[in-house]
């Protein structure tokens, strides 16, 4: 692709220490993350991820969005509610979401929960989330 086609996207290697970190302290969630492939920097195409922590008692409050979306558990345990069902996770435990499902996930641990996310989506900021009764 030329840059009068559209932005280059080549490939990559990032840290995460590189991206910026969000802090949700509000109605979305008690969370913190960084994503390292598709926030920007650099252009990247198809797929975006990142880690997510939770402290004890964090959580990311059930939503939905267009984009599928996986978890992969790296660190603790939780429960991750899948369109109204519970699932216990600990780490090695890999969750998929499709399309348009609610789910969202709690830390029930003692320790900090972390997990890496990916989406299918060129970027971060092209997922729109639907946030449920609140």
């Amino acid at each position: 692709m030329t840059e009068s086609e559209g932005p280059v996207v080549r490939a990559t290697v990032r840290h995460l220490d590189e991206a910026h970190e969000e802090v949700w302290s509000d109605d979305r969630g008690r969370i913190s993350f960084r994503t390292g492939i598709g926030d920007g920097t650099p252009q990247t195409a198809d797929l975006c991820s990142g880690v997510a922590h939770l402290d004890p008692g964090g959580w990311l409050a059930p939503h939905r969005h267009v984009a599928p979306e996986v978890y992969q558990v790296l660190l603790g345990s939780g429960t991750v509610t899948l369109d109204g069902a519970e699932h216990d996770v600990v780490a090695g435990s890999a969750v998929y979401i499709p399309s348009n499902h609610e789910h969202g996930i709690r830390n029930t641990g003692d320790g900090p929960l972390e997990f890496v996310y990916v989406y299918q989506a060129d970027a971060i900021d092209d997922i729109e989330y639907v946030w449920s009764s609140r």
